[in-house]
């Protein structure tokens, strides 16, 4: 059995050997990917000197109050006038600017009487003012957003500026997902005697839904080891990048699935981690056919299954695309929690900053069985207990992972 770091090191290190691929999709498929390579620039922007505001265009001079307006220019419309100390050209927001304008003076600052426009009363105006200029923003040439830029709605409008139709972005992986167990039926169907819905299928395929990688449902298998064993052998045949099955990999007579694993020449890494829950876990690497996959064999029970998930998968995967998420905050404890083990624990807990003390806060839900769903439906949160802390108590600094 390893320690919690020692298992997290393990999985980075063999994770970032995947090889990304790319593609490139359409601009509005963009969303919720990332970028494979620097977007940059084709032209300035602006691309052109405009008018920040409605307003009228001048050439400015310190002595001048007064002018005549000769004319308008609108956006997409552009006339090249001539200005002069004493004539302005009303211009409206996004304008291309007149070649020898220098200021722009917002139509609120002035009274138009008959075509002569008359700064008001206690009004300052400076040379610059209201201009953007060409390549303000960015110039041609110039990065405008980052490899590995997870593409956001904020993001859209300047990828279509820098006129990317196209976006080349990272293939997303494919993770298949298998659960055994003789106890399972599908969640459409009534549990009777010692049988339970397979709910994990569920939850780890919403799980990698909400990573944004694609699911591969490979369903349920009883407890069969031929059937089990088959099963597997097709999986690893596959296109999945990662197999993530859950049950089969604890001490029990039925819990066989780490050694179909050696039998089918996946190299295991390591089984059993020193954390609960989710201790008999099992990370290996299956190498066949110049292709590496990677298999996580989670625990069965529900608690257990989602938590191992967060720890190892998705963080790695998230790791593996460079994905930085503030998920860990350091808070306060709002109720002891007992803890006398040598175990790295991960608790389920309730998560809230408080405005006024200016922290977060933080206290545990309900019980800690491994089982328990409904828990794990109310918590937001995983308080860390690391191995050393025994007992902690209310007003103790933990840290907490939000989930």
């Amino acid at each position: 059995m390893i320690n919690y770091n020692t298992a997290n090191e393990i999985v980075f290190e063999e994770i970032s050997k995947i090889k990304l691929s790319t593609e490139e999709v359409p601009l509005l498929g963009s969303l919720n990917r990332l970028l494979a390579e620097d977007v940059l620039a084709d032209v300035n922007l602006p691309p052109f000197d405009n008018s920040a505001m409605d307003g009228y265009a001048i050439k400015y001079n310190p002595k001048v109050k007064e002018w005549d307006s000769i004319g308008e220019i609108s956006a997409g419309n552009y006339k090249n006038y001539l200005l002069t100390d004493d004539t302005a050209v009303y211009i409206m927001t996004g304008s291309k600017l007149p070649l020898n304008c220098t200021a722009i003076v917002p139509i609120e600052d002035v009274d138009i009487i008959n075509q002569r426009i008359k700064l008001k009363s206690g009004i300052q105006i400076s040379e610059g003012q209201n201009i953007r200029k060409c390549g303000e923003d960015i110039r041609q040439g110039e990065k405008a957003l980052g490899k590995f830029t997870l593409v956001q709605p904020n993001h859209i409008s300047i990828l279509a500026a820098c006129g990317k139709s196209k976006v080349k972005v990272f293939r997303k992986l494919k993770i298949g997902v298998m659960a055994t167990g003789d106890e399972l039926i599908d969640i459409d169907e009534i549990p009777s005697d010692d049988k339970i819905r397979a709910t994990n299928l569920y939850s780890l395929i919403a799980s990698i839904n909400d990573m944004n990688i694609i699911p591969i449902n490979f369903g349920f298998e009883k407890d069969d080891r031929k059937k089990v064993h088959a099963k597997i052998k097709s999986i690893l045949k596959s296109d999945v990048d990662i197999l993530v099955t859950s049950g089969g990999v604890s001490v029990g007579k039925y819990d066989y699935l780490k050694e179909i694993f050696s039998e089918l020449n996946v190299e295991i890494k390591f089984w059993r981690v020193n954390i609960k829950p989710g201790k008999p876990l099992v990370f290996g690497v299956f190498t066949g056919n110049e292709e590496r996959k990677f298999i996580f064999g989670l625990p069965g029970n529900p608690v257990s299954s989602f938590v191992t998930f967060n720890l190892f998968v998705r963080v790695s995967v998230e790791n593996l695309y460079h994905i930085k998420k503030d998920r860990v905050v350091s808070a306060e404890l709002l109720s002891d929690i007992k803890k006398i083990d040598g175990k790295r624990h991960f608790v389920r807990g309730k998560l809230n900053y408080s405005a006024e003390d200016k922290k977060y806060l933080t206290e545990i839900v309900g019980s800690q069985s491994s089982g328990n769903m409904v828990g794990l439906g109310l918590s937001n949160c995983l308080i860390v207990i690391e191995e050393d802390k025994l007992n902690p108590k209310k007003g103790d600094i933990v840290q907490c992972i939000k989930i």
